[in-house]
This record gives structure tokens, sequence and C-alpha cells, in this order.
């Protein structure tokens, strides 16, 4: 298919209506102001068709949405097993299934974490050349685009060299397409910078993704440490799920800590109120700043489809900007393109397999 014809074929997403805390309206409501600024996107929306058409009807974006009827919901107490077992009426399964039979470019949902990796990588696959998929987020920083990427955000808590090689290529090519950052800067996150610190699959991976920064198109930076993450120093973050969950949690915790003690202290005496008034717009530019809902939407990498897991609690704001990542995303071609940065991994970790043996050989002659 030549470019053009790519580009007169309208853009469909696949969104799951029911994985939300508050059920299908927040949802509705962020898909109607994502539909207001961008017209030419068809959606499938997926969930029981008797609740979602007055709802579609009454933000009067019927021309845009198609109803696709799926009876039954993934709760978040639902665990994956009984998911994947009992789950194929659900509009999660419903929405991914339109990714895997290329009805729809993207998947969006609010549903179960678990649950929602579980039936992507049942129905899509993982892609070539992946072990283990990951999730990345995108970490409000110092940079011009605003945003850093970290991965992998708890897909896995494991993560061995190659692993981490594929999460940087994978990384590096999600820049490249979600934040059109051209030769992203990629770092592996380690407690030092210096190159004898940290354990051994770090030091091994910090060889093997300097060696393939060249191919990948990215610069490698070396080893970061947590104070980087909203740096300007990196635009990729690399780590295994288990430090990126915990780190991606606490970064949060510490966002919302602060909007707290910030709204208790303006309250805390008559002088203080008037002082918030008069720094009302510098708190609107810090709160727009570190707002979650700006940056809703954690991309699951490594599989054949790309799927945007939303927040459940997301409102009509969190909804519309996960959707707006997900047009992004669709429109670049993203999951080719990453498909084919991810075959090249196997290539690049054998070279420097081979590298690392011919280099033992010349010290052992």
């Amino acid at each position: 298919m030549s470019t053009s014809d790519q580009s007169a074929t309208p853009l469909v997403l696949s969104v799951d209506a029911m994985g939300g805390d508050e059920g299908p309206a927040p949802i509705v409501a962020g898909l109607a102001r994502f539909i207001a600024k961008n017209s030419g996107v068809q959606v499938l929306l997926h969930g029981p068709g008797e609740h979602l058409k007055p709802l579609i009807e009454k933000r009067k974006i019927t021309n845009s949405v198609t109803i696709v009827d799926a009876p039954d919901v993934v709760s978040m107490s639902d665990k994956p097993s009984h998911v994947m077992r009992h789950g194929k009426s659900t509009s999660m399964w419903s929405a991914i299934e339109s990714v895997r039979a290329k009805d729809a470019s993207v998947c969006v949902s609010c549903g179960n974490t678990g649950a929602l990796m579980a039936v992507s990588m049942i129905r899509l696959r993982k892609a070539e050349g992946v072990n283990r998929p990951a999730i990345a987020c995108l970490w409000p920083s110092r940079n011009k685009a605003g945003f850093n990427v970290m991965l992998d955000a708890g897909a896995d808590i494991r993560a061995d060299e190659e692993d981490l090689l594929t999460y940087a290529l994978m990384g590096a090519s999600y820049a490249r397409n979600g934040l059109g950052i051209a030769s992203p800067r990629v770092g592996l996150l380690n407690v030092g910078v210096e190159e004898h610190k940290g354990r051994a699959e770090l030091k091994v991976a910090h060889d093997m993704i300097a060696k393939a920064a060249p191919r990948g198109d990215f610069e490698y930076v070396g080893f970061v440490e947590g104070g980087d993450l909203p740096s300007a120093r990196v635009d990729v973050i690399v780590t295994d799920g288990f430090t990126g969950n915990v780190a991606l949690k606490t970064g949060e915790g510490t966002a919302n800590f602060i909007s707290e003690s910030l709204r208790a202290a303006f309250k805390a005496t008559p002088f203080s109120r008037i002082a918030a008034l008069l720094a009302a717009t510098s708190l609107g530019r810090l709160k727009k700043k570190i707002d979650p809902r700006r940056v809703n939407g954690g991309v699951f990498l490594g599989l054949n489809g790309t799927v945007i897991k939303s927040h459940g609690s997301a409102d009509a704001t969190g909804v519309e900007a996960a959707l707006v990542l997900a047009a992004q995303l669709g429109r670049s071609g993203f999951s080719d393109k990453l498909a084919a940065r991810v075959a090249s991994a196997a290539v690049l970790a054998q070279d420097v397999e081979t590298d690392r043996d011919v280099a033992k050989d010349k010290t052992n002659p």
C-alpha cells in the first residue's frame, strides 16, 4: 500500500467503554471531546449496546462512533486467569480483538491492567524478538517535549540484559513516534552512574545498548539515577518492571502529596489565601505540569498491535489524553515501525556476544 493510500484511509481506534471505575459515562465524555478536535477519526466503542447508545446520542457523536455490542465487563477484581477462561464476551476482549483483526489501529482501555496485558498477549501475541513485553509511561520532565519515556513500568518484574536491550529499542521508537524526537537519548537506570556499579545483568546490558545505539538511531548516555527521571539529560529511561513500577507509584504519590500540601498551605490563613490569588497563574502552570491526566496512557510495547492502558479513575480529560496518544501512534504506523526495530534486537545482541568472545580470545591466546 502506498503512502497516499495509507493517508486516505481513515484512522480507526478501538475503545473499551466499560473498563473505568465510573463506568462508560466519563469515557464517552472524553471521546466526545476528542472527536470534536479530530473529526476524521472513526471509533469502535465496545460494551453493552443498550447502555452506550443513549450516551453517544446525547453527545451527538453517532457519525464517528460505531458500537460493538459486548455484554460483559472485566472488573478490577477479576483475576487474569478468570478473564482468559471466561472473558470472550467482555468489552475488553472485544476491543483487543478489533486490533487483532486489523479493524482498528490502536486499542484503548481503562480496565484491569493484569487482565488487559494477559488478553493482549494471548490475542495479539508477542512481536518477533520480544521475550517480555513492557509498559511504557510518560514522565513529566524538563525536556522540550515536556516528558520522558520510562519502561518497563510494571508489565514484568524481571528483565535480563537482552530484555533491557529490547526495552531500549522499543523506548527509542516510542519517543521517536510518540514525542517526535528524531534521535532519542537513552539511559539505563542504576544505583549510580559509575560503570562498576549495579547488578551483573545491568553491566552487560550497558555494553549491549551502547553497541546497539548507532544502528538503533538513538544516543546512549549510559547509566542514569532516579533523579534523572524528570531531567533534561535523557529522553528514555530503561529499567525492569519491578523498579519501574515502584518509581512510577512513588512519583504519582509524591505529586499528589505536593498538590495536597500546597492546597492546605494556601488555605491556612487569610494572608495565605491572598497569596494564593496572587500566585494563581503560576500555580496553574505547576498544576498543568504535574497533572497525571495529561500523561494518561501506558503503552504496551512488544506486541503485534498497539494497546494503551488508561487509568481506571480517568475522567474526560484523562480519556481524551489517552485517545490523543492513540491517534498519534496510529497515524505514525508505530506498530510496524516498532516491530522492525525489535526484530534487530537479536542480531544486535549476537554482535555483542561475538565481540565479547573475540575480546576473550585476544586476552587468552
